[in-house]
């Protein structure tokens, strides 16, 4: 069972049409009572933090706050458990509220990782390591990435479009496609 939390109802929506469990961060409900609410208890095995600088805390009225996913994927991961952080963290956002997190300096409670033996795995989602097995599954229609991801095929001079779109939240990915070589493939 694959559990997915989000802010924004689209990409929730976009996560169950392919089976997923979600979560709204937006309630005030806690994320531990969320879980606990579809599996039984408030912790589970691994958790990725797909998100990064930009993540933002839970309830109704959370403001960016980054190390607040990754304080509550401590919290709910079990000991022994993994993390996986391929969400974007930098060394500086000079957009940031806070002037930590403007250096690229987050208050992690790293010591309840420690305390609970968990392996964090953090950079670039290492492709290569799977790439075959994906491919195959793929090509064997087992997985349904583009519908996963709800892409969408955008000619170039439609780009910038496309990218504020995406900056918007949307619950889509976009895929320039320059000389119109992507026939049949969902256009915008």
């Amino acid at each position: 069972m694959v559990i997915v939390g989000d802010a924004v109802e689209e990409r929730l929506n976009q996560a169950r049409s392919f089976g997923c469990e979600t979560l709204d961060i937006t309630q005030d409900a806690s994320i531990e009572d969320q879980i606990a609410g579809i599996i039984g208890e408030p912790i589970v095995d691994c958790t990725v933090d797909a998100v990064g600088f930009e993540a933002r805390g839970s309830g109704p009225d959370a403001e960016e706050a980054p190390a607040t996913v990754l304080n509550q994927a401590m919290s709910i991961t079990r000991a022994g458990g993994s993390i996986g952080i391929p969400g974007l963290y930098v060394t500086g956002d000079p957009g940031a509220e806070d002037e930590d997190a403007q250096q690229g300096r987050l208050k992690m409670d790293f010591g309840l990782g420690w305390a609970k033996s968990h392996a964090f795995y953090t950079g670039q989602t290492p492709v290569m390591h799977y790439n075959r097995e994906l491919m195959m599954s793929i090509l064997n229609d087992r997985a349904q990435i583009a519908k996963a991801v709800n892409a969408t095929v955008l000619p170039l001079d439609q780009a910038p479009e496309g990218y504020k779109e995406f900056d918007s939240g949307v619950a889509q990915k976009f895929v320039l496609d320059p000389h119109g070589d992507l026939q049949g493939a969902q256009r915008a």
